[in-house]
């Protein structure tokens, strides 16, 4: 499928849902309207309307494009950042995810593995980790890739390589929003509440039928 960018996304459906295999990249709102694109820090950090940026601001770095933008919670709170057809997940969804995959793709202790890509992750002695022998990574064909992360805070880029950060739809206070991460060293898909601020990944599941 593309995106109103002319974006092309390939899919895998996992059970009841089919999901993007690329994060997404898109520079523009499903309506047309442009996302701003922010790369001053101060400004990136005391955002409070939609805005997105490439790691280290850049799109011409290696991997860029395939590791899709960052955008704050206010580009995905719009409600109009995923192609039509399509929409940002729920924690809900995301735990559909992991049991489908623990149903058909079970690796003992590592759902991380079933999802992460065979490249670009830091590798570890960590037995079981996403970084450990990545050749056995990826048996759903989730593919997904550490792209990283922008800080809230600060507005530095941090975790290129370690870590894939992905927003939810879920608020928990008027300020954080839940996301789902995995990390290279680690077995499990963690899940916390972070600023809107954050610059995260996003994943895009197809509506239902």
């Amino acid at each position: 499928m593309t995106d109103v960018d002319g974006n092309i996304y390939h899919t895998v459906t996992i059970e009841n849902q089919t999901w993007m295999i690329e994060n997404l990249q898109t520079t523009r709102f499903n309506d047309s309207t442009a996302i701003p694109m922010v790369s001053d820090s101060a400004a990136w950090a005391t955002l409070i309307t939609p805005g997105y940026c490439w790691y280290n601001n850049s799109d011409t770095l290696p991997k860029a494009k395939s590791y899709g933008a960052l955008y704050n919670w206010y580009a995905v709170n719009t409600s109009k950042l995923a192609p039509k057809g399509w929409h940002i997940p729920s924690n809900k969804e995301w735990t559909t995810l992991q049991a489908n995959v623990s149903k058909y793709y079970y690796i003992s202790g590592s759902l991380s593995k079933i999802l992460a890509a065979k490249t670009d992750w830091k590798t570890t002695t960590s037995n079981l980790s996403v970084g450990n022998d990545l050749s056995k990574n990826n048996s759903s064909g989730f593919a997904a890739l550490p792209a990283g992360y922008r800080d809230s805070t600060t507005a530095h880029f941090k975790m290129i390589n370690n870590q894939a950060v992905w927003w939810c739809t879920d608020v928990n206070t008027a300020k954080t929003a839940r996301y789902i991460s995995m990390v290279y060293n680690l077995t499990t898909i963690e899940r916390a509440y972070k600023p809107y601020q954050c610059g995260f990944s996003v994943r895009c599941v197809k509506d239902s039928i």
